[in-house]
């Protein structure tokens, strides 16, 4: 069941949906982070498209869905194309051409050198796309116009829940507001990461800087629901 975020938006798992034009957005994929870690000595399986094909399978499954919008980052390394990155994005971009959906790419910090390879597999790269009332940036910069409702990425926000004796990380939606807008900030699609706990750690964007009140949603795993959890009031080093 998608829950209302704004006007005309939904949350659907760890993904943002605009109604009237069935458009999913999906940020932070993060493609080729396995093999980053792998560089940097830490050995761990390569289990992440498997889980992103199957997440997707998931949403599409519940949604009808005529437009893909990856907000940002679709590929890990800032100033290369690994070779896992070249294989997967390619796989992917292939997955969403038998969905038959239309695939546009919003420019993420990490995606400086995605375009020769968006380009080599038909997907249009843009800095920022709007619709009606609705602004969807990565959310790494502010931007110069901006819309009633902004959606971005880029932060992976999450938050820390104690069970019992025990400590576990949640993905999260933060809504609050810039200047007029209404902020919607979305969690990373990658499975490895596990987020930005916004009530301990700093932010990165500048659009979260001296934020006061913030609703958070929290995405169940097992179930894929989001659920309202209440309002922080105060994001961690805003």
């Amino acid at each position: 069941m998608p829950t209302q975020l704004a006007p005309n938006v939904q949350a659907i798992d760890l993904c943002t949906y605009i109604e009237d034009i069935q458009a999913l957005i999906i940020s932070d994929i993060h493609i080729g982070f396995e093999e980053s870690l792998e560089r940097q000595g830490v050995l761990v399986p390569r289990f992440q498209f498997k889980d992103i094909i199957n997440r997707l399978e998931w949403i599409f499954s519940e949604t009808n869905i005529k437009r893909v919008m990856l907000n940002g980052d679709v590929k890990h390394e800032f100033s290369t194309i690994s070779k896992q990155e070249w294989r997967e994005v390619r796989r992917l971009v292939d997955y969403f051409k038998k969905k038959r959906v239309e695939l546009i790419a919003v420019k993420g910090n990490h995606d400086t050198i995605f375009g020769p390879l968006a380009r080599e597999l038909g997907v249009t790269e843009v800095k920022e796309i709007r619709h009606k009332d609705i602004l969807i940036v990565h959310g790494d910069y502010v931007p110069k116009v901006l819309a009633p409702t902004i959606i971005m990425g880029h932060e992976h926000p999450a938050i820390t829940l104690r069970d019992a004796s025990k400590f576990e990380k949640f993905k999260c939606f933060l809504k609050t507001t810039f200047k007029k807008s209404t902020l919607i900030v979305q969690p990373a699609f990658n499975p490895l990461t596990q987020g930005t706990d916004v009530l301990k750690e700093k932010v990165l964007s500048p659009l979260l800087k001296n934020i006061s009140i913030s609703e958070i949603f929290v995405v169940d795993d097992e179930t894929h629901s989001v659920l309202p959890f209440g309002k922080l009031r105060k994001i961690a080093n805003s």
